[in-house]
């Protein structure tokens, strides 16, 4: 996952303005206790930030796989 599928999964899940104030202050015990945005600017792979987010918020599993990914390029 790229940060920009990251913030692409943020705003389909949680939605707009609430995914940008959650990333910035729900402090994720499984990433060193750090918010989302402080784990993806010390370099933590935005996979395992989104993964922890979504274990912190309670998101089933058929919702985490593919958020994010953008549409495949049509030939």
């Amino acid at each position: 996952m790229r940060v920009s599928e990251f913030w692409t999964a943020v705003a389909d899940e949680f939605g707009e303005p609430y995914g940008r104030v959650l990333v910035s202050d729900q402090v994720l015990d499984s990433v060193g206790s750090l918010t989302a945005t402080q784990a993806l600017s010390r370099g933590v792979p935005a996979r395992q930030v989104w993964t922890a987010l979504c274990d912190a918020m309670d998101v089933p599993q058929e919702r985490r796989y593919g958020v994010g990914q953008r549409e495949p390029k049509k030939l």
